[in-house]
């Protein structure tokens, strides 16, 4: 027997309660036989305008973590998906190794797409060198960012960190704020651009950003779903969220 909408694959999907995009995100590119169902991290304390608070919403999350994903596992899922991006990219290569294998034990051995990984995987299948960065964070988050992009042999060139007064605050960045960040980061020797941040509104921006400036422009909400998508052979091309999920 098979579940009567996720006939094809149950997603599990991880997302802290204050976030409010990456959920209708990806429900904007669901296709047919995939279903999403999410587990929320109990954020008490969101704001994280300094480094401080972004520390202390890194030690919310891994305290709940457990709670969450046994939630989530009473739905019997094929597969889990981050919905949050911070604590993929925290203390680089090896801390994302981490952190999956974390999600993996607590799963049961599951598969997992991370928004680091994903990204990852974009970026060297696009055969991008040089990178230009767009986030949330305070500056130890993009620290932290730089750090897993550098250790895999990227070149970062610049980092637009937002410093949000809030994980709440995070999704009231207005496209304008975006399209801003996007050309500050630009260059004509960036490769590529890379968004961070699940909570921050960007996979149909990127799409239109892709036409205007040549180049690929990855969302992350966009590149963790294609991941998903993909790793369980889910092939269909999805239009209007960027030229990954379009062309690959």
């Amino acid at each position: 027997m098979t579940d009567r909408l996720g006939y094809r694959r149950k997603f599990g999907v991880i997302a802290p309660s204050t976030n409010t995009i990456v959920q209708p995100e990806f429900d904007m590119m669901r296709v047919p036989g995939v279903t999403s169902h999410y587990g929320r991290i109990l954020i008490r304390d969101g704001r994280i305008a300094d480094d401080e608070g972004m520390q202390n919403l890194l030690v919310q999350i891994r305290a709940a973590m457990a709670d969450c994903v046994e939630g989530i596992m009473t739905m019997e899922p094929d597969y889990m998906v981050m919905g949050m991006s911070a604590e993929t990219f925290w203390d680089g290569v090896e801390g994302n190794r981490q952190f999956v294998q974390q999600i993996k034990d607590l799963s049961g051995g599951l598969g997992v797409a991370t928004g680091a990984e994903a990204c990852e995987r974009a970026l060297q299948l696009f055969g991008a060198k040089k990178i230009g960065i767009v986030t949330p964070y305070t500056p130890i988050g993009d620290e932290n960012v730089r750090k897993f992009f550098t250790e895999l042999g990227f070149e970062v060139g610049k980092i637009k960190g937002f410093s949000c007064e809030s994980a709440v605050a995070i999704a009231h960045v207005s496209e304008q704020q975006l399209r801003e960040a996007i050309i500050e980061v630009d260059g004509p020797d960036v490769d590529a651009i890379v968004q961070c941040g699940t909570n921050l509104c960007m996979t149909e921006l990127a799409d239109e950003a892709e036409r205007w400036l040549g180049k690929p422009v990855i969302a992350i909400n966009a590149a963790t779903w294609w991941m998903a998508l993909r790793e369980n052979g889910i092939e269909e091309k999805i239009y209007g969220f960027g030229s990954l999920l379009r062309d690959h």
